[in-house]
């Protein structure tokens, strides 16, 4: 006899496999062949492998799913900077298209879109620029956030510039021509040499006289020689005063823009005849005002 014939005799050879219950009940007997026994062998073995191939591929798929989540949110994080750099240069365009350094500084914030900004929009169609490669996401999240803090730092220039552009007296409080200047003069009612602390501008009783910076009124009321007095805060060191008004338009606390009318002309209090007293402040010393009537830029 073969010895293959001997093999495949011995794998059909029956093997009786006896299951004993605890319980009362009979055994059970089972007779199955060795080959049988064998396969059932192999597959286990096989189905052991198998599982722990498919862990090994799950716990790798959670891993790769972390890191696509951490570059994703990389992303999102860096595709934001990009836009909030691409507006931002549009509104520098705009503002550097402009003739003067006045036109940048009365431009107002809501004539550009740099609220967009914050909105958190994401750039798409033909701004979005293709890349194919790898490269160093942290580098480029550095590189973008240094690009993101110039810019800011920018805006925050160009913000701090406008505040004080708008708290800095600017232009004519009234129109008239000027009919006593600034410092020392004989008075025009005590006849004797006093400093003249401003400039009368001669106007019509009832004129409108218009603020000339931003600011909060800090008196508006009666004084002894000033009259109907309008006193006005500016911030960054500046203050304007407006006497002699026939009546005042405006409260204490009252915010006001440049070219908001404040108070009618007049000739109240120590004046020989309808004007407008006007001074400005600067660091708690007067100054000359004729030196803030025109715009300058």
């Amino acid at each position: 006899m073969s010895r293959t014939k001997v093999l495949f005799k011995r794998l059909r050879t029956p093997v009786t496999i006896l299951m004993v219950p605890h319980g009362r009940s009979r055994p059970i007997r089972m007779q199955v062949s060795v080959f049988v026994m064998l396969a059932c062998f192999c597959l286990s073995i096989s189905g052991a492998f198998f599982l722990a191939k498919v862990s090994v591929n799950a716990i790798d798929y959670r891993l790769m799913e972390a890191k696509l989540s951490v570059l994703t949110t990389e992303f999102n994080k860096a595709e934001k900077s990009i836009h909030y750099m691409r507006q931002a240069e549009q509104d520098f365009r705009k503002m550097f298209g402009l003739k003067s350094k006045i036109e940048v500084l009365e431009l107002d914030e809501s004539e550009y879109s740099s609220n967009a900004v914050s909105s958190g929009n994401t750039v798409s169609g033909d701004n979005t620029e293709s890349y194919s490669g790898s490269f160093d996401m942290k580098a480029l999240r550095e590189q973008l956030d240094k690009s993101v803090q110039s810019v800011k730092e920018i805006r925050n220039y160009i913000k701090n510039q406008k505040d004080i552009y708008r708290a800095t007296p600017t232009g004519w409080p009234i129109p008239g021509k000027i009919s006593s200047g600034y410092g020392t003069r004989s008075h025009p009612v005590y006849d004797e040499p006093r400093v003249h602390s401003g400039i009368d501008i001669s106007a019509p009783t009832g004129t409108e006289v218009t603020v000339t910076a931003d600011g909060v009124v800090a008196l508006a009321g009666r004084t002894d020689g000033g009259g109907i007095v309008v006193i006005v805060e500016h911030g960054h060191g500046f203050r304007t005063a407006y006497a002699h008004n026939s009546k005042s338009l405006v409260q204490v606390g009252q915010r006001v823009k440049r070219g908001d009318t404040i108070a009618l002309s007049g000739s109240t209090g120590t004046s020989t005849g309808p004007h407008l007293h006007y001074e400005v402040w600067k660091d708690g010393a007067h100054s000359n005002p004729a030196n803030y009537l025109e715009k300058k830029g």
